[in-house]
């Protein structure tokens, strides 16, 4: 086990603070053999704590292997169930720590844990590797307890603490029990110390010189990016595997942006009367993606339309409506305005407050949120609560006649109109049965497939290659399930009008003046939503874990999406960014992975190396062009398949995201956490408050996102920009900043 920091870790602090409360401490211990040292240590407890003869009695039993009495054995360290001793690794071996050993019991009657130090008056020998035992540290823990507070863990701050050869010296020359706890204290003193120095350092570093220069931040993004363009190039073809993973990768891109785009291309459609459909979506990921992925800094980054965007240009259909304006003109309008204030983000290197938003993880949990609420919203309008309204405006056209309405007999159903029929058969109780299986199996296999990597079946290559394409798979298999196995169940497609014209210039002329200036206010708003969903994606590609080697470009991408945007609005084409969670999943599918277990058998994966490269960007976005050719085709996914696809990348998004792990925590036994940098480091109620503290901004967030209303939908985006100053200005009041910096890290 490494030494404990006690300068980050808050568990070896309050280790050391709870001992120092009532030490137990035993000076110039004279018997010989360790049995007799640890009876003395449990004797010490028992007088000093007032704690119950029978946990000493078992404990004694505890400390040792043999099963006899410990009193009827001479006993060495080689008896000892568990111990902790120090040794230092050098190239021609290994240093052993001999002047002190730690014992551990954890026993299921014991409450709390107890520590006793005891001195010996002679260096005692102890067997291999403990021939001048001078202390005998014995650690009393219970034994159904969270991680953080177990035997091993204290023994390890107490192990930790005797490995400072200045320390052990200091507790050499005390002369008293008063002088040895002193010496204790002092050094708790110079932990406390030096985790007020780090916080002071932390505080003196960083600046303001990243905004005085103007276009710096693309300079140097351009400098940075361009020695390795044509490396982009080639890293996607070199590499052992490295064209098994260009292939799975460009595959699960092709499938991952093409289905969400006729899924949100259905929604266009309906918010904004057809102006908007599928084709716009494929004809607008399909220039977006390839323009970025030839010119941008950071091609880990896929750019897609997403639900936020789609509510947003319903917000704009309705101002559009209420004030008698031409919608065409408005959305192209907000859109070059948008540009235009992403053009100076990027100019004035805006880019550099995102180093503000800390782990972004509210914002990435709102977006996960966003697309399970879609599918769940879609399965519950898969019900007939539509039908009666549809029939209603049927009989108001004259296509029914009911009993009763105008004095005829009830029209037989054969006798409606086609589009009448096929309504009422889209909402026969089968109908939302299959919907239901179709999308919760294309979850269900999603999913499946995407952990098939960690089970024992097949060989480690074959569990790859299904873990690498498990949502092709998926989409494929129940995809054929709807459309062939169940094709007697007529199921809704998306709407499609060959020969239509997509690029037609927005008639900017029926605009009147005061409409630019809204338009001006609605692409202020809007570029906050594209600001930070920009930047938080690509801060998320450029996490240390993903262990990225040719640098990020924040300033330049953001610029570059302005500019790509501007051109899609003249043709009133969907609006695209980096989005959630498409693009770390793009890193994920061109990883090398390993699994790694921690000393309490918990497993987790570790990226050892990532294929950065433009190719499956280029690639995935040309098929994604050429299925305009065979849209007929696509009519063969159906709906259902395309909201399981909305779970499976809204669920699996949740893994990894820290404010799910922490949510999920409230609700764990704490002798069942995880051991990881927080849950050693932050106390466990600060932990909490935090959490709680992040669900509250994210129940705000999900008010303004989800909530009905357009005037809410309108300042969205600068509610998520909120975020920024509450993070910096209010949390520090709520939770203390070397806590904050630990949750952060």
């Amino acid at each position: 086990m490494p030494l404990k920091n006690f300068r980050d870790e808050i568990r070896a602090r309050r280790d050391l603070e709870k001992f120092l409360v009532q030490p137990v401490v035993v000076l110039d211990v004279p018997h010989t053999s360790l049995d007799q040292i640890v009876d003395v240590l449990l004797h010490k407890l028992q007088k000093d704590l007032d704690v119950d003869e029978k946990i000493t009695e078992q404990a004694g039993k505890s400390f040792f292997t043999f099963q006899e009495t410990y009193q009827d054995a001479m006993a060495s360290v080689d008896h000892l169930k568990e111990t902790i001793q120090g040794v230092s690794y050098r190239p021609d071996g290994a240093d052993y720590e001999e002047t002190w050993i730690t014992a551990l019991c954890s026993l299921p009657m014991v409450n709390k844990s107890h520590v006793a130090i005891a001195r010996l008056r002679n260096p005692l020998n102890l067997g291999n590797k403990c021939e001048e035992i001078q202390f005998v540290i014995a650690i009393i823990a219970p034994k159904k307890e969270k991680f953080t507070k177990n035997a091993v863990e204290i023994g390890r701050t107490f192990s930790s603490m005797m490995c400072n050869r200045n320390f052990r010296h200091s507790l050499m020359r005390a002369e008293t029990e008063k002088q040895f706890k002193e010496a204790l204290i002092v050094q708790s003193a110079k932990y406390k110390r030096q985790v007020t120095e780090s916080l002071s350092e932390d505080a003196d570093r960083g600046g303001g010189e990243e905004f005085e220069q103007m276009g710096r931040g693309i300079y140097d993004d351009i400098k940075r990016r361009l020695p390795h363009y044509w490396s982009d190039y080639k890293d996607g073809v070199v590499g052992k595997h490295t064209i098994h993973k260009l292939i799975a990768t460009i595959l699960f891109l092709y499938f991952a942006c093409l289905l969400p785009d006729i899924a949100f291309g259905t929604l266009y459609e309906k918010n904004t009367n057809g102006i908007i459909d599928v084709q716009s979506c494929i004809v607008s990921q399909t220039l977006g993606g390839l323009i970025f992925a030839f010119m941008s800094g950071q091609p880990m980054l896929i750019l897609v339309t997403t639900a936020p965007l789609a509510l947003y240009v319903k917000v704009i259909k309705i101002v559009s409506t209420e004030f008698d304006l031409d919608f065409k003109a408005m959305y192209a309008m907000t859109g070059i305005w948008n540009g235009i204030f992403l053009l100076l983000q990027s100019v004035t290197n805006a880019s550099m407050l995102m180093k503000y938003s800390t782990r972004h993880e509210i914002f990435g949990f709102f977006i996960a949120l966003a697309f399970s609420a879609d599918a769940i919203k879609a399965t519950i309008s898969s019900k007939c609560r539509h039908l009666y309204h549809y029939l209603f405006k049927c009989f108001l056209n004259g296509t029914m006649n009911a009993t009763g309405m105008n004095g005829t007999a009830a029209t037989p159903i054969s006798s409606y109109p086609l589009n009448c029929v096929s309504k009422f058969f889209c909402c026969r109780p089968e109908n939302s049965i299959l919907f239901l299986f179709l999308m919760c199996g294309t979850l269900w296999l999603g999913i499946t497939l995407l952990r098939f990597d960690e089970s024992q079946f097949l060989s480690a290559t074959k569990r790859e290659i299904l873990t690498d394409y498990a949502l092709p798979l998926s989409v494929i298999v129940f995809s054929f399930f709807g459309s062939y196995v169940f094709r007697q169940i007529p199921l809704e497609q998306f709407n499609y009008i060959p020969g239509k014209e997509i690029f037609a210039l927005a008639p900017f002329n029926t605009l009147p003046p005061l409409a630019h200036v809204g338009a001006m206010g609605l692409g202020l708003c809007l570029s906050c939503l594209f600001f930070v969903d920009q930047n938080v994606s690509a801060a998320l590609v450029n996490s240390p874990q993903n262990k990225l080697v040719k640098g990020p470009a924040y300033h330049w991408d953001l610029m570059l999406v302005g500019i790509i945007n501007t051109f899609l609005s003249i043709f009133n084409l969907p609006w695209v960014h980096a989005a959630l969670p498409h693009s770390p999943m793009h890193v994920k599918a061109l990883a090398d992975v390993e699994q790694h277990v921690t000393n309490v058998g918990t497993v987790h994966d570790e990226i050892v190396n990532v294929r950065e490269t433009r190719l499956t960007g280029i690639l995935s976005h040309v098929l994604i062009g050429l299925s305009l050719l065979f849209v007929n085709v696509l009519q063969y996914v159906p709906i259902p398949v395309l909201q399981g696809l909305f779970l499976y990348l809204g669920l699996s998004s949740f893994s990894g995201n820290q404010l799910f792990d922490r949510m999920m925590l409230i609700f764990t036994e704490g002798s069942s956490y995880p051991p990881n940098h927080y849950v050693r480091k932050v106390p466990q109620r600060t932990l909490h408050m935090f959490t709680l503290c992040q669900v509250a901004q994210l129940g705000v967030v999900a008010i303004f996102g989800f909530v009905d209303l357009y005037y809410l939908k309108m300042i969205f985006p600068v509610v998520i920009l909120l975020l920024l100053p509450i993070r910096y200005d209010i949390m520090p009041k709520i939770i203390e900043k070397k806590y904050l910096a630990v949750l952060d890290s």
